[in-house]
């Protein structure tokens, strides 16, 4: 019988994520360089977890796929925004070449992430540092309210073909703690009032991140992503959520006109 309770790894996922947190926070708030670099970086790392989990066999394709992941990120800055997306197509389609497996899976995910990384660098340059701001704790309040309301209140779960630990509970709780990051915002921004109700659509599509992530884990049947975080499995694990919210909002302001926030 195991001696570990439902909260044995909290300690360590909370020290992982609050230095991820820090770090994120820290480059978003740089801009410039500093942020395209840990975009790039993430961008390669997610690649190269998807690759293995793809094809764990292909160890020197994988981080040709990530090599290439970063290098879209960093190439595509330098170029017009029609233009770079031909090397933000590049680790799909190589992707899909060398790993001769899941090969639909791999180029939407692929796509996805190297779309989302390029995609923030250029929202950070356009629109400042606080939508960006805004977007992390969004993800951040949404994972650890879920973390929590599941674990304390339990009861029916969310999807649970897809994701087994995922409940109603830790849904909603999400979905109340993004609202509250919403009507922060507003005390000290010029944010229109619909952030409330817009926070908790981006929360929704951070848990929508999760669940399709959890998706690809069942069907290539591991447990994580991989294990370079402690107490969290890999990169993808953590930055799923983030992903699908920033593809949430990069298509909401391709949508809308997207004000400048003042503090």
């Amino acid at each position: 019988m195991s001696a570990k309770g439902p909260w044995h790894d909290l300690s360590l996922r909370l020290a992982s994520g609050v230095g991820m947190a820090a770090l994120g926070l820290g480059a978003v708030w740089a801009g410039g360089p500093w942020f395209a670099a840990l975009a790039a970086t993430v961008c390669g790392l997610m690649l190269w977890e998807l690759a293995r989990m793809v094809a764990p066999e292909r160890a020197l394709e994988a981080v040709i796929v990530g090599l290439s992941g970063a290098a879209a990120v960093l190439v595509g800055r330098a170029l017009p925004d029609a233009v770079a997306l031909v090397p933000i197509a590049v680790p799909a389609i190589l992707g899909a070449v060398l790993l001769r497996r899941e090969r639909a899976i791999f180029a939407a995910f692929a796509l996805a992430i190297v779309a989302a990384s390029y995609g923030l660098t250029g929202f950070r340059d356009v629109h400042g540092v606080v939508w960006l701001i805004w977007l992390v704790l969004v993800v951040i309040a949404t994972d650890v309210s879920g973390y929590f309301a599941g674990r304390f209140i339990g009861g029916p779960k969310f999807w649970p073909r897809v994701s087994p630990k995922k409940t109603w509970a830790g849904t909603l709780g999400g979905w109340f703690a993004a609202v509250l990051i919403g009507l922060i915002f507003l005390t000290f921004t010029n944010a229109g009032r619909d952030l409330p109700w817009i926070s908790m659509a981006l929360s929704l599509a951070s848990q929508m991140g999760d669940i399709a992530e959890s998706a690809v884990k069942r069907r290539m049947g591991v447990k994580d992503s991989s294990g370079l975080l402690p107490g969290h499995g890999g990169l993808f694990d953590r930055f799923d959520g983030l992903l699908g919210a920033a593809l949430f909002m990069l298509l909401v302001a391709q949508l809308v006109y997207v004000p400048e926030v003042r503090f």
